[in-house]
Order: structure tokens, then C-alpha cells, then sequence
């Protein structure tokens, strides 16, 4: 499903304009983003947890080479689904 599409699902489900469901999605998406850059989870009930996790440099090989390279240490954002949510998936 495209942005498009759940901006359209959401206009339509809510009764609001596609240019709200707009702003409101910006809205959300933008509230996890800089909650994640500031260090913070986010928990929705029933939906699940966004995060942050820190890798580690490690080792790795290009593919096409084979030459040794090190992959550098980052910061990733990681989500974990709510038991409802797999629930719901697995029923």
C-alpha cells in the first residue's frame, strides 16, 4: 500500500479532506521520526513499539569483488508488533 493510498484510506474512513488525512499523516510520521532521533520509543496499544537499536562495526565483503570491507556502526529503527497485532495477523 502507497502513502497515496493511506492518505485516501484515511480521508475517507475519517470523513476529512485527502489534504488533511495529508497533514495528518505528515503529522504522525514526522512525531516518530524525531522521537526516535531524540532517544525515545514510541508505543501505540495495540499496534506496536518503534525504537532504536545501535549496531556495531563489523567486518563485510563486496559481493561483486569479494574485497573486505568495514561497515561502519549506525543507529537502525527497529519495530516490534504488538501480541494484539499478531494476534489479529495469525487468526
Amino acid at each position: 500500500m502507497s502513502r497515496a493510498e493511506v492518505e485516501s484510506k484515511m480521508a475517507k474512513e475519517s470523513g476529512i479532506t485527502q489534504e488533511q488525512a495529508e497533514v495528518a499523516l505528515d503529522s504522525f510520521v514526522n512525531y516518530i521520526v524525531e522521537s526516535l532521533k531524540s532517544g525515545l520509543k514510541v508505543r501505540i496499544s495495540d499496534f506496536g513499539t518503534f525504537s532504536v537499536t545501535q549496531t556495531k562495526e563489523r567486518m563485510g565483503r563486496n559481493p561483486k569483488t569479494g574485497e573486505a570491507l568495514t561497515i561502519p556502526a549506525m543507529k537502525r529503527a527497529k519495530f516490534a508488533a504488538s501480541s494484539k497485532l499478531k494476534e489479529t495477523l495469525n487468526s
